[in-house]
């Protein structure tokens, strides 16, 4: 598997043989630090940390010359400047990031319009009618990169397969800067050798436990016994983990991408291990992710929290909840009986609250609505809020902290 500074990437030939591949998989090549050179060209060239300045935040990203020294996304800032002192450290500015990103997506939409896009810098495309208009799909990856680099200014790494999971693995291969072609028939072959870290959709602690049972590779979830696979994943990822390895991924490319989930976190200044601030938090937090999801016509099926210690140490924890809510003062409720749950009393860097399981709201109520007080005020904060701003109505237990500004809510 190619590593995140671009060393070990691979790419098909001119010619490569694309039978039966007809979904491209974009993603363009170190997003932020790409757009920021195209807004100063005088920083091409150098290591670049996208993130703000203190040892507080976190690498937005980086350019590959500073993923050289072994600078990564999530990162310390702090740690980053240690790993690559020579640095340049700029500021993100994600209204211009989403500006690029527009002309990118009118692209793939003047291409083909099945376009599902995954981020501000991916998205996939099914090319599989537009042979006519465009050529072969590796014609067509071509001319995706071309006008990428000629319209936009940017580069971007494109893989072509038969299924998303496949094309999303060969462009991570060809990055930065390539494009790599699997055929349908080539699928199986392609994926034995690559490490089990390179599914879309296992993540570290699964990739772990897989490892130590000896299943290392792609290949090797093939050739493994189930009931293994089963007690170390579970019997849902260990089904979905043998239909991948086996070349079969049934998800097309969805035009119009449904929101899985809404969050919000907050990382603190300074270390807080005070529990009636942390509370306080958390359900700010809340709110806001409720206020989100009453505007986007969702209900939220469960709540998660990410709280993160002094010592970078990260717990999550979660609950299902009996009846989907978009309430700041449920979910807040949750969000902090998950925390109490915690037996840890260390200073606390970051926490986070996310709605999950996400079902469109006005389902039916039961004979009578617990939650109806707090629907009505929580309204009322919104049609405020929409007229006086997001910062002039919030909660008077959050303006000691600072983050409100005039009207409360106890």
């Amino acid at each position: 598997m190619g590593r995140g500074d671009g060393s070990g990437r691979l790419v098909s030939p001119a010619d490569a043989d694309d039978t039966g591949s007809g979904i491209l998989h974009v993603d363009m090549d170190a997003f932020y630090a790409a757009v920021e050179v195209l807004h100063d060209p005088s920083l091409r060239g150098l290591p670049l940390i996208i993130g703000a300045p203190d040892g507080r935040s976190v690498v937005s990203s980086a350019s590959y010359e500073a993923r050289r020294y072994g600078v990564r996304s999530a990162m310390p800032v702090a740690q980053a400047i240690r790993l690559c002192p020579t640095a340049r450290i700029v500021r993100p500015d994600f209204s211009r990031y989403r500006a690029v990103s527009t002309k990118v997506m009118d692209i793939f939409g003047e291409i083909t319009p099945l376009v599902e896009q995954l981020s501000v810098d991916e998205a996939f495309l099914d090319v599989t009618g537009a042979r006519r208009l465009w050529g072969r799909p590796r014609e067509i990856g071509a001319l995706v990169r071309r006008r990428i680099a000629d319209e936009v200014g940017i580069t971007c790494s494109v893989g072509i397969a038969a299924t998303k999971h496949v094309a999303k693995i060969a462009s991570t291969l060809a990055k930065p800067d390539g494009m790599l072609v699997v055929a349908a028939s080539d699928t199986v072959d392609f994926l034995a050798p690559r490490p089990v870290r390179a599914m879309w959709g296992v993540g570290p602690k699964a990739a772990e436990t897989l490892e130590s049972r000896g299943i290392r590779l792609i290949g090797d979830i093939r050739s493994a016994d189930p009931s293994v696979l089963e007690r170390a994943v579970g019997g849902a990822l260990a089904a979905r983990l043998r239909e991948l390895a086996a070349g079969r991924d049934p998800r097309s490319v969805q035009t119009q991408r449904i929101e899985k989930s809404i969050g919000h976190e907050e990382t603190f200044e300074r270390d807080v291990r005070d529990r009636d601030h942390l509370h306080s938090e958390l359900l700010r937090l809340s709110d806001r992710v409720a206020a989100r999801l009453r505007a986007a016509g969702w209900e939220s099926g469960a709540v998660s929290i990410k709280i993160r210690f002094a010592d970078f140490s990260t717990l999550t924890r979660s609950q299902t909840l009996a009846e989907p809510t978009s309430v700041g003062q449920r979910i807040g409720e949750v969000a902090r009986s998950l925390f109490d749950d915690i037996a840890r009393n260390d200073p606390v860097r970051l926490v986070g609250v996310r709605a999950e399981r996400l079902h469109p709201a006005g389902g039916a109520l039961g004979l009578w609505d617990e939650d109806e007080d707090w629907r009505r005020v929580e309204g009322a904060l919104d049609q405020a809020r929409s007229k006086f701003g997001t910062t002039m109505i919030t909660r008077a237990r959050h303006l000691e902290s600072g983050h409100g500004r005039a009207g409360g809510l106890a």
